[in-house]
């Protein structure tokens, strides 16, 4: 992949008041896509609220590609049913991350978005620097679908020989 700018690591946090899809809960998962790109969190068994702190991570060549984000409900027998999707636009973090901010304090925040209906943020999402990194970390309404959020975090990895930004 002679296009490689970095990698992309999206941490997988927790889903937020999911919606119900088996009589009283619904075992999810997330599938996050980008361009060819599809990878999945592991089934959490009946909740609503559940916490994955999984690590995901998308090679990035195409930062105009936005990633898709749809949380499944698993079944042993049946198709497995959607419980919404979000769309995220990482231009905002691929610019702060441009800015090869490196000395900045721990903590500063670089840029913030606001929810719009442009954007899929049920908050003010914010570009910071932590430890010696670029992270953004942000609430995504879930959509198509009646109730749920995710909570993920971006970071971005350099990667040795690739382009770079």
């Amino acid at each position: 992949m002679e296009n490689l700018l970095g990698l992309l690591r999206v941490r997988v946090k927790r889903g937020i008041n999911l919606a119900v899809r088996d009589v009283r809960s619904s075992d999810p998962y997330i599938v996050i896509k980008m361009a060819k790109q599809k990878l999945k969190t592991r089934v959490i068994k009946k909740n609503v609220n559940p916490e994955w702190n999984e690590d995901l991570t998308l090679s990035i060549s195409d930062p105009n590609v936005p990633i898709l984000l749809t949380v499944y409900d698993h079944d042993t027998f049946s198709m497995d049913d959607k419980m919404g999707d979000a769309e995220i636009d990482i231009r905002p973090f691929i610019e702060a991350v441009k800015m090869k901010l490196d000395s900045l304090p721990n903590g500063t925040i670089i840029t913030k978005t606001q929810p719009s209906r442009t954007n899929c943020f049920s908050e003010e999402s914010c570009v910071v620097w932590k430890d010696g990194r670029v992270v953004q970390n942000m609430f995504l309404r879930l959509r198509n679908v009646e109730c749920g959020e995710v909570e993920i975090e971006l970071q971005w990895v350099n990667v040795p020989g690739s382009r770079g930004l």
